[in-house]
């Protein structure tokens, strides 16, 4: 193995998800381990491995790939993907869990991950997260006399992943639009490309502007997170300048993205929250919508108007995804 253990302490686990300063906090070795230990945790036969646009992804990447075929499981391995592409594709392919390498929205010299179970499900903060923790920590790791295998689903995942997201929508209802999407040099430039061949071949009318588009792990704009009111303007001006309907900015990893409505003004997250739950309880009359407990007058009002009932939820993803799943909530 060519990877020294340099890295001991386990500071990188926060509360729910891994990341950490690397060369400090996080580094192959801990990759390796965490992969070794979910491998084992979860008894895995499969599990899936994708990551971000940062320079550290692939190596870590491919660290945890190992840690998991050390452990006699196979990696199906989706190359650079978001999270919502790992999610999709643990239940696609019937995996045991699966990891994205990542740190999302955080500094250019932090990295992380990102672990969930088979079916997508969110880790159980007490029975699999901390037992993961706790396995990394613990003992050596394991060495199954048989390795596993990894095998590369780049594209099949990335088809997949655009079927699912397809079928959200009735094409034929789509009118013609001009929609500005700010990538962050993160990874959602390549898959808003798949996206938009698509939608050509069957002559959507869907026109794309593209900003700060190509993946670079050198983040020449910043790192890539819209919340951020100074990170703001250049989506906004786009949207002016194109005139365009909307704007939408996805941060690194874009299981998080940020609209701009016609003039270029911020739309609140609180807000998309309430017109999602509006659109749903449309589809769904009478179901339940999870929310967490910041700015929820505006949910709360549409929900009491739409006949939904309200689930309250401790912020975070994790949590909201358990409190769906228990309550069977048609959004969150």
């Amino acid at each position: 193995m060519r990877w020294r253990y340099e890295v001991t302490s386990l500071s990188c686990f926060k509360a729910y998800d891994i990341r950490g300063e690397i060369g400090s906090e996080i580094d192959e070795c801990i990759a390796y381990r965490i992969g070794n230990a979910v491998a084992e945790h979860f008894n895995a036969s499969d599990v899936v491995i994708g990551f971000d646009a940062r320079e550290t992804s692939p190596n870590f990447s491919s660290a945890a790939s190992r840690g998991v075929r050390d452990a006699g499981a196979n990696v199906i391995n989706i190359g650079l993907a978001g999270t919502e592409e790992m999610y999709w594709a643990v239940s696609e392919f019937g995996a045991s869990a699966g990891i994205e390498v990542t740190a999302s929205h955080n500094p250019i010299n932090y990295n992380g991950m990102k672990i969930v179970k088979d079916r997508s499900q969110p880790l159980d903060v007490v029975s699999d997260y901390s037992v993961i923790k706790a396995i990394v920590g613990s003992k050596s790791p394991i060495r199954n006399r048989v390795s596993g295998v990894e095998f590369d689903f780049r594209s099949k995942a990335r088809e997949a992943y655009l079927n699912r997201i397809l079928s959200f929508v009735d094409l034929n209802l789509l009118k013609p639009l001009k929609i500005v999407i700010n990538s962050g040099n993160g990874a959602a430039g390549p898959t808003l490309d798949a996206i938009a061949t698509r939608l050509k071949k069957i002559d959507i009318p869907l026109e794309f502007i593209r900003v700060h588009h190509a993946p670079d792990p050198k983040f020449p704009n910043g790192i890539p997170n819209p919340l951020l009111p100074q990170n703001r303007d250049v989506t906004a001006n786009a949207v002016k300048s194109a005139g365009a309907d909307f704007g939408v900015a996805f941060d690194g990893d874009f299981d998080r993205c940020f609209f701009f409505d016609e003039i270029g003004k911020f739309v609140p997250g609180e807000y998309v929250v309430g017109l999602l739950a509006s659109m749903f309880l449309d589809k769904e009359p009478g179901s339940r919508v999870v929310h967490d407990p910041r700015v929820i007058w505006n949910t709360l009002d549409i929900l009491e108007n739409k006949g939904g009932i309200p689930v309250l939820s401790r912020v975070g993803h994790s949590f909201i995804k358990q409190a769906m799943r228990s309550h069977q909530a048609v959004y969150g």
